[in-house]
């Protein structure tokens, strides 16, 4: 045995169980009155949010919430969701965020397989919450949140306990618990459930306190910075955000609905230096009329995951002075793990040239020990040529403890010691990583592989074009073809020839869409392109 082994044990003075929640429980020791939420007429500093989910916290043991029960919470981004990612875990209990789009069928199978105990839920929310129970035959404790800064007709109480009188029956002395195992569960998350049941991925208080580190490193964060929270934090934890932001001690503005003139408002308002969102976003600020536009004051820094960008939505972001980083993660990795890290080299590069870096998926983040495209068969990596395509295969501390009671999956999830992300990129011979498509999404036509992404980008470059999304149609002669679903930029037209003669000019004619459908493309909550809706509409054209 090594002498580094003797005597040199873990005890109380040199290990303590990591956890985002000591984040919070520091920065109202250091800056109690800095204002930390910001929502409408709601103002709340530091202090003030610590001692709401301490009560909060308190209340919920006062009715028996305990260690590894769930409690759920449907809202949209308000103070409530925030304290919840900190007065929920504080009981040892596990938060659990719900889609707030989602219908109610789906709605009721998340409560009844989280074994929830308690569902913290907006009134604004009461129909499809209402409908979700009618057939929901287990005791759950419900608490609403009843936010006074919207209109509702008929007042829309759901459950008997309000969520600021529930919060003053705690005591804000409360002796809140730390989890003693750092691989102790924090949150549950479920998937968008588009081939399926969604299936419920479980994290715990380490991965999410390296989730938070890596975040700060990877973007270059500085502290007291002010974060507009677009993202829903139902999804992924809001990419981990409530605990990120805690540490960096930053002011946070809330936006309860997107909408392009108030972000504008808000961004200009309070000098918003950071925030993030899905692409579907930046299309909306990037085309937005404009009358609705604003002079940004200071230079607005923007982190944006999910589709690949377009480069030319990237562009536009520039221009209108808002600086993108492009990341690349999944539910089942907190969030993000690779980021599109910039290279001063690249500075003297066209506007053209510099887009299509910025839409790469790029390089790992700090807290990721392993980001791998390799070949799904040989498990070896693939040549940086550009070229050739292998899966996404990922090895960290921010991977999930596994899919909630659903061993089989977690099992097929992480094959072979690799958790399997599901996408298809390249490897450029910088080593950055750029998806090419799903490999559900791949089409292969006539026995070649066509990237659906590589067409949506060509068509989104079209002046008129807002967003596009391409799915294999069958063929009977091919096998399948492409077949292309385009959004108008509101007051601009195209036709179907003149987007053609336009794709002919870069694409190879095997990758020609054969088909163009213009319409208003379908999407999540969280701005994904629902593919499997167009899938079904692709199969329907004659």
């Amino acid at each position: 045995m090594s002498q580094y082994n003797i005597n040199l044990d873990k005890n109380e003075a040199n290990y303590v169980p990591l956890s985002p929640l000591t984040f919070l429980e520091r920065i109202k020791d250091v800056y109690p009155n800095y204002e930390a939420l910001i929502y409408g007429n709601r103002k709340y500093t530091w202090l003030e949010v610590y001692r709401r989910a301490v009560k909060f916290a308190s209340a919920l043991t006062k009715i028996g919430i305990k260690e590894g029960d769930t409690v759920s919470i449907m809202a949209a981004n308000t103070p409530e969701l925030f304290e919840a990612h900190y007065s929920i875990p504080m009981t040892g209990a596990v938060i659990n965020t719900i889609n707030t789009r989602l219908d109610s069928k789906t709605v009721s199978y998340i409560l009844d397989h989280s074994d929830a105990k308690v569902l913290i839920v907006d009134r604004q929310f009461k129909n499809t919450i209402s409908k979700a129970l009618e057939n929901f035959n287990k005791k759950i404790i419900i608490i609403d949140i009843n936010d006074k800064q919207i209109n509702l007709p008929d007042g829309g109480k759901i459950g008997d306990l309000e969520y600021e009188k529930f919060l003053s029956t705690g005591d804000e002395h409360f002796v809140w618990k730390k989890p003693v195992d750092e691989w102790q569960a924090i949150s549950l998350n479920y998937t968008s459930g588009t081939t399926g049941l969604p299936k419920g991925v479980v994290y715990h208080h380490r991965g999410s306190y390296l989730m938070s580190m890596g975040s700060v490193m990877a973007w270059g964060m500085p502290n007291r910075l002010t974060y507009l929270y677009t993202v829903p934090m139902f999804h992924c934890n809001g990419w981990g955000y409530p605990w990120t932001l805690a540490l960096l001690h930053a002011r946070i503005i809330f936006v309860r609905n997107i909408i392009v003139k108030d972000i504008f408002n808000l961004i200009v308002k309070y000098k918003v230096t950071h925030f993030g969102g899905a692409p579907i976003v930046l299309n909306m600020l990037a085309n937005a009329p404009k009358d609705e536009q604003k002079k940004l004051i200071n230079k607005v820094f923007v982190m944006t995951a999910g589709a690949p960008p377009p480069s030319s939505i990237l562009k536009k972001m520039q221009l209108l002075g808002f600086e993108v980083m492009h990341v690349y993660g999944l539910t089942e990795t907190y969030g993000h793990i690779s980021h599109c890290a910039w290279n001063n080299d690249w500075d003297n590069f066209d506007e053209e040239k510099k887009s299509e870096i910025k839409s790469y998926q790029g390089v790992r983040y700090p807290h990721t020990e392993h980001v791998a495209v390799l070949d799904p068969k040989t498990y070896q990596k693939i040549p940086q040529d550009g070229k050739t395509m292998g899966e996404i295969m990922i090895r960290s501390n921010t991977v999930m403890k596994g899919y909630y009671k659903n061993n089989e999956a977690t099992k097929k999830a992480m094959e072979k010691g690799w958790f399997h992300s599901g996408d298809l990129a390249v490897v450029h011979k910088n080593g950055y990583i750029q998806v090419k498509d799903r490999s559900k999404d791949i089409i292969i036509s006539g026995g070649e592989n066509i990237s659906s992404v590589e067409i949506e980008n060509t068509l989104t470059k079209h002046p008129s074009v807002s967003l596009s999304a391409v799915v294999a149609r069958p063929d009977k002669k091919w096998g399948e073809t492409p077949c292309a679903f385009v959004e108008l930029i509101k007051g601009k037209i195209a036709t179907e020839d003149e987007l053609l003669k336009f794709c002919r000019e870069t694409l190879a004619g095997f990758k020609m869409p054969k088909k163009i459908i213009f319409c208003e493309l379908p999407k999540t909550s969280t701005g994904k392109i629902q593919k499997y809706e167009l899938r079904k509409k692709a199969k329907e054209i004659n």
